[in-house]
């Protein structure tokens, strides 16, 4: 049986700071060594070259080993950074931990649980191809395992980061003879993206294995609980599955939803509602009474330039790219419903919920 899980939102306050966790480990809140992920915002570009993803890696990771974490343990942490915090998201971090059995608030009702996964490497003749899927959806099922679960439907989220493509493995492909999917790096991370959510939704039964062809063509191939990032900080696929499992125990519970475009706020709240959380035909943000942990998000600008028959200029736009320009909006809308800017919007959601729109994970605590 997985342990319990005690997950906590915590705000960075410059790229390399980490001092919200160790407050936690010194308050006794978490043990450094019981960190099994983090999942967090950045505030850089969000692009190839965003930086800051590698810089607060690097701060978490040293942090915890400086609270007495082994080191070698702490590499293998899953750290899952988005970058770029457009209009109002605000840099922050969720972090999960394991409970001591001792400390566990027992529960025979779903509670949270968390499994973690690393695929085969990535070679870059594979992004956005079957054998990244393919590669995707076996460690899905890793992870889905280490979490307990056995049933795909008490699986409400699955956190990836994958390798995106760089001038210099594009030119390691072709030196073997090999070509790739794309050699715009920036298309690149839509591709590595959209590939992993069709791993993902292969895993979990949601789709057929699709062909080549489909990637980023197909959109009515998608998956409703996928979250993918990708960065230049890793060669293979880093899966984070977070779902619901009985007997665990604990406090928090996991749900999802779908938002069907951008403004679609009801999809955020159906994910809460999913959650546990007894809600209002028509709630407002006091109704959270505070039990709301975070939400996770993915949007993307609709193919066919326009939300609700209103056209709109994001995909024509020279100057600011749609990907700062759909996190921004969506970023808007979630804060709205929760209160809070501190909630993780992450762009580029090829196959990861409907075209236009994105899928919703919320977190909340049941106490």
């Amino acid at each position: 049986m997985p342990s319990a899980i005690e997950v906590r939102k915590v705000p960075i306050h410059s790229v390399s700071d980490a001092s919200e966790l160790t407050a936690l480990i010194d308050e006794g809140v978490i043990s450094a060594d019981r960190v099994i992920a983090v999942i967090g915002k950045t505030e850089g570009n969000g692009g190839v070259n965003d930086y800051t993803r590698i810089l607060a890696d690097r701060a978490f990771r040293e942090a915890l080993v400086d609270k007495g974490a082994d080191p070698e343990a702490v590499k293998e942490i899953p750290i899952v950074w988005s970058g770029g915090t457009d209009g109002v998201i605000s840099p922050h971090a969720t972090i999960f931990a394991t409970v001591p059995d001792e400390d566990v608030v027992p529960s025979d009702e779903p509670r949270l649980t968390v499994g973690f996964a690393m695929s085969e490497p990535l070679l870059p003749e594979e992004i956005g191809r079957r054998g990244m899927i393919s590669k995707v959806a076996a460690a899905v099922k890793v992870a889905m395992e280490r979490a307990g679960i056995t049933d795909t439907a008490d699986v409400h989220y699955v956190q990836t980061k994958t390798p995106l493509l760089t001038i210099d493995t594009i030119q390691d492909a072709k030196s073997r003879g090999h070509d790739v999917f794309t050699e715009d790096t920036l298309t690149s991370m839509d591709v590595s993206n959209g590939g992993t959510a069709l791993g993902i939704a292969v895993a979990l039964g949601e789709i057929e294995m699709p062909d080549d062809a489909d990637v980023l063509r197909d959109r009515s191939l998608y998956s409703a609980v996928a979250s993918c990032s990708s960065g230049v900080e890793l060669d293979r696929a880093q899966v984070v599955v977070v779902g619901n499992a009985r007997g665990v125990g604990g406090r928090y519970r996991i749900g999802h939803g779908v938002m069907t475009d951008a403004l679609d706020a009801d999809g955020i709240w159906d994910a809460i509602r999913s959650a546990g959380l007894d809600l209002p035909e028509r709630p407002r943000t006091s109704d959270l009474d505070g039990r709301l942990v975070n939400v996770f998000l993915k949007c993307e600008a609709s193919q066919d330039g326009h939300v609700r028959g209103r056209r709109n200029a994001m995909l024509d736009d020279s100057d600011v790219h749609w990907h700062r320009q759909i996190k921004a909006a969506v970023g808007g809308v979630t804060a709205a419903v929760t209160g809070d800017p501190a909630v993780f919007v992450s762009v580029s959601a090829a196959h990861q919920g409907p075209d236009g729109g994105g899928p919703v994970a919320a977190i909340v605590d049941l106490g």
